[in-house]
């Protein structure tokens, strides 16, 4: 069991003396620069590694906590919003607030974790009613009960669902199926003979066997079973569409009634499923994302013994468990996902990990406490100017693209003259009066809430989507793009140093925070944001001539970040990266042009002997400061749609051409691209 999760879908969402720099300029000291000079390495020209310039005094010198797999701006950020989340947790759960209430709701799920001698105590008692009904498989039926009972759960299965929007239909709700079932984060992981994810399969496999023998089973017994669920999901993975073919949203868009679904996958009872989950009710037609993965189901469905199934259904129900059952379980989660796989060194401190799942169930109600105390009003007006910036910058360069149509130019100005933009928080919070929280009920909590989510996503299926919702909450240190909506979203989190400065020079503010607003304007106009058009409808909207103009530039960016190496013999995939890697090198030269167009003709202040354009570009690559320890980057080269912090923070600029004159960066210098191979797109 885990904490109820949006489908993948829904997220379709950073040796010369700095007096060299200056040139001739009035100096303004009223606002400071926003640049972290503590963290530069000046021993390192910017001209030959600027991330190192910038950040490399930080990077020498801070170490990754260990509790953490990675470190820096985001993620201290995070932990700061942690904190403060920590204090409004605390807060509420000392105030004496009515049963039922958000306050008391709050209070009770964190103190249900917290008491870890109840946990204890129960060991793997809570999860007996999950536990029978997998014992009681006797046939078919049973099986595919137990199947769409855990899918309300979202228990690891070989395939889940969720509700959307229609991407062709982008004011309609619409049911997705898609590929799942493997405790490993990707399909290579079981596939690669590399040694690296050789090893991780070892592990995983041990891990199988450690939570098994933790749940009753002997030694034997549990190593028999572990290996057939490997082999299982072995052949799942084999089936399985990789990370670049689901970027294809044409591919996965296919339309699919009940009897053709049963037809696709003959060996599973669809009909009872569909009943069991009250999908019958809910959906006549919905969407099969990756058709030759459920016609390949069919072969793993017929051959693999009931025992087999249920093996495999025992150990996932406690799996996505163990973090909220006694400490054994949790410690063998921990030493898998994320000792093993992320490289981390020490469990995060017991109240951190409440904090985050009280945000996870109850984020909205933390999240209007949060505003209130951490968001001043001024941000939001500050940022509205930004944005009106950023989006009257790209519309220009629009304009003056010199491969692309009129037509199609008049397509994407009438789609960006559509974006809708949400700065800090929603206008309506979500209604929890329906879920039910109960001090020392831990997993049971997990499971109304589970439930709650659920009602929500199928009630989605019965009624228009709501333009006003959204998928972040205003804690979250992040922002995205939504297709189906065409709109960009900046929680309040996010909107504060070294992102957004309310007290620096705009420079610095429109190289981080405005590169941010940039990149989410671009994912727009990405490869795959570009197939949506002005209403979020996945619609065509380019000439012929001009959709392969964009491809050939587009494949050239692909070609370029291929050849980035973020570990010792692993690059970067250009395919996988390529609609964040358009969104980063088109947000960065958008806010540019966003920040000349502040200026209004005025030449910019030189602060601390750096000009606006150096303190641009500073802005940017210091707000992509981090370490990340290997294991997590081995994962997320494998799983992640962002090229590695270290590479957007330094690659980025050698397709930027004001970086060139900014810093004097000639032919022989490292920070050099020849410009016939500087990639610009937007």
């Amino acid at each position: 069991m885990k904490v109820f999760l949006k489908s993948a879908l829904v997220s379709a969402l950073l040796a010369v003396s700095s007096a060299n720099y200056a040139s001739d300029q009035t100096v303004v000291t009223a606002l400071s620069s926003g640049v972290s000079q503590q963290h530069f390495n000046k021993k390192i020209a910017p001209q030959q590694d600027f991330y190192q310039h910038v950040n490399g005094h930080w990077l020498d010198n801070e170490e990754i906590p260990a509790d953490m797999p990675n470190w820096g701006a985001f993620t201290i950020l995070r932990e700061n919003s942690t904190q403060q989340l920590h204090d409004i947790v605390e807060e509420l759960a000392k105030s004496k607030a009515a049963v039922g209430s958000n306050e008391h709701k709050v209070g009770s799920l964190y103190a249900s974790y917290m008491d870890t001698d109840t946990l204890n105590r129960k060991g793997l008692e809570p999860l007996a009613p999950e536990l029978n009904k997998i014992a009681g498989i006797k046939n078919q039926k049973d099986f595919t009960l137990v199947l769409a009972e855990f899918a309300k759960q979202h228990v690891t299965t070989p395939f889940d669902f969720g509700v959307i929007p229609d991407l062709k239909k982008s004011d309609q709700h619409a049911l997705f199926f898609g590929q799942s079932g493997l405790g490993l984060p990707d399909r290579d992981y079981y596939l690669k003979d590399d040694e690296k994810l050789k090893k991780a399969r070892e592990a995983y496999e041990q891990h199988i066997v450690k939570v098994l023998t933790l749940a009753g089973e002997s030694q034997a017994d549990a190593a028999k079973q572990a290996a057939s669920i490997l082999a299982l999901e072995t052949a799942i993975a084999k089936i399985q569409w990789d990370n670049v073919q689901n970027r294809d949203y044409e591919k996965m868009y296919n339309i699919y009634t009940l009897k053709q679904l049963q037809q696709l996958t003959p060996a599973f009872d669809w009909k009872t499923y569909f009943k069991a989950t009250s999908l019958d009710k809910k959906a006549k037609t919905f969407i099969v994302t990756q058709e030759s993965y459920f016609k390949d189901l069919n072969t793993i469905l017929s051959s693999t013994p009931l025992s087999v199934w249920q093996s495999y259904l025992k150990f996932h129900v406690i799996n996505g468990s163990s973090p909220y059952l006694s400490q054994a379980f949790a410690d063998a989660n921990f030493d898998m996902y994320s000792k093993t796989l992320r490289g981390v060194m020490e469990q995060r401190a017991r109240w951190k990990r409440g904090v985050d799942l009280t945000n996870t169930v109850l984020g909205e109600s933390l999240g209007q406490v949060y505003v209130a105390k951490y968001f001043q009003p001024e941000k939001k007006q500050r940022m509205e100017k930004l944005v009106d910036n950023l989006m009257l910058a790209f519309e220009q360069n629009l304009s003056q693209l010199d491969w692309m149509g009129a037509e199609t130019k008049a397509q994407a100005h009438h789609k960006l003259k559509n974006f809708r933009v949400k700065i800090g928080y929603p206008n309506q919070w979500r209604d929890y009066s329906k879920l039910e929280i109960k001090e020392g009920d831990l997993i049971g909590n997990l499971r109304r809430a589970n439930d709650f989510m659920y009602d929500i996503q199928l009630g989605k299926l019965a009624n228009p989507v709501d333009r006003e919702e959204w998928h972040m909450t205003p804690q979250t240190v992040n922002a995205y793009y939504n297709p189906m909506g065409n709109e960009i979203v900046f929680p309040a989190a996010i909107l504060q140093p070294p992102f957004f400065d309310m007290d620096a020079d705009d420079a610095v503010n429109y190289g981080a925070i405005g590169a941010v607003i940039g990149h989410e304007i671009s994912h727009g106009f990405d490869d795959q944001g570009s197939r949506f058009d002005a209403d979020g409808n996945m619609k065509n909207w380019w000439t012929e001539e001009d959709e392969k103009k964009f491809k050939e530039k587009t494949k050239a960016l692909v070609e370029q970040y291929n050849s980035y190496e973020a570990l010792p013999g692993y690059f970067v995939n250009g395919e996988l990266t390529l609609g964040e890697n358009i969104a980063d090198n088109s947000g960065l030269a958008v806010a540019y042009k966003a920040y000349q167009l502040s200026l209004d003709g005025k030449p910019a202040p030189v602060i601390d002997g750096y000009t606006g354009d150096q303190r641009f570009y500073m802005g940017w690559t210091q707000a992509w400061r981090a370490k990340v320890r290997p294991e997590l980057t081995l994962q997320l080269l494998k799983t992640d749609p962002h090229s590695p912090a270290p590479i957007r923070g330094r690659a980025t600029l050698l397709n930027q051409d004001p970086f060139y004159e900014a810093f004097g960066v000639k032919k022989g210098d490292k920070m050099y691209l020849e410009a016939d191979k500087r990639v610009k797109i937007w």
